[in-house]
């Protein structure tokens, strides 16, 4: 059964439709993509999935439980966390307090300092940083700390919104390095949307193009990587869909 599943999703904004019927699944310890133009309707998706937008037709599904209707907190307590664009840092608080802040659907003091060393193990830049304002952060470090603030929730599903956004490309391949070893040693899933194609092929199993509401083209990353139609529209000499 795959963790994530969802069916024929529709959502508006007014009369204006980003979504157009979108399914797509997440396996367990799976990384899928979902790619597109800027406006594809890529953030709309995840904001359906995390209950920030509600979807006008159609399912969402995690462990088979119905999860279309649930409040933005239940589905975090149910295990699906969103890490935004723009990352959305307490800037004022410590990276201490921001990753505290992102337990308080836990009450396991001992499984919260667990899941603290955890985050200190993936992230050591943050334990050495943890009594600092997270807005005096670099870019990259605050975009490790929104990751760590997710993962402090035990999360089943990781959702990634353009975490390369802004970043040098040494910091792009350092905290894709670091979300395939979440995957692969933590066990989440992770649903990924991503401006730069080349990367996100790279590190997802299975990749979704979505255009104007509407997923194009599905497959496996290897077989879209090859793919001419990928090469010329995604994947040509320098390009970076935006």
């Amino acid at each position: 059964m795959a963790i994530l599943e969802v069916e024929n999703l529709h959502t508006y904004y007014g009369r204006i439709r980003a979504l157009n019927g979108i399914s797509l699944a997440v396996e367990p310890r799976e990384i899928v993509a979902l790619i597109g133009a800027n406006g594809a309707g890529k953030t709309t998706a995840l904001k359906t999935i995390s209950g920030l937008v509600r979807p006008q037709q159609g399912s969402i599904r995690l462990e088979g439980a119905d999860i279309t209707r649930a409040a933005a907190h239940e589905i975090v307590r149910r295990g699906i966390l969103q890490c935004p664009e723009g990352r959305r840092i307490f800037r004022t608080l410590t990276v201490d307090e921001n990753l505290d802040l992102g337990a308080f659907v836990r009450t396991d003091r001992n499984g919260i300092a667990a899941s603290k060393k955890i985050v200190f193990e993936h992230f050591p830049i943050l334990l050495e940083r943890r009594g600092q304002l997270a807005g005096t952060l670099s870019g990259g470090e605050q975009q490790m700390l929104t990751i760590g603030r997710a993962l402090m929730a035990r999360p089943k599903v990781l959702m990634l919104d353009e975490p390369s956004l802004g970043l040098a490309p040494m910091l792009v391949k350092q905290i894709f390095r670091i979300i395939r070893q979440i995957n692969r040693e933590e066990g989440v899933s992770i649903l990924l949307v991503e401006q730069n194609a080349r990367i996100a092929l790279a590190l997802a199993h299975r990749t979704h193009v979505i255009e104007r509401g509407e997923i194009k083209v599905s497959g496996t990353s290897k077989e879209l990587s090859t793919d001419p139609e990928m090469q010329r529209a995604y994947l040509g000499a320098g390009h970076r869909k935006r």
